[in-house]
């Protein structure tokens, strides 16, 4: 699994990182995507949802949001 560490990054730069990773991604494969900025953590899974991608939350707490995505 691809994990992918954005909490440097302020909003809108996670949000394309994480489309430019989905691209790469083939059937079955799937990435882990850290993220900090409370835009991020807003736009991302929603983004997820409006793009069918499978997705779970694997931790969300005050600083961090972790979501995994399948393709």
């Amino acid at each position: 699994m691809i994990i992918i560490d954005l909490t440097p990054y302020r909003c809108p730069l996670p949000l394309v990182k994480v489309k430019l990773a989905l691209k790469q991604l083939s059937t079955g494969d799937s990435i882990r995507v850290v993220l900090s900025d409370p835009g991020s953590r807003q736009d991302v899974p929603r983004y997820l949802k409006k793009a069918g991608y499978c997705h779970i939350v694997e931790q969300d707490n005050d600083s961090i949001l972790s979501i995994t995505v399948s393709k």
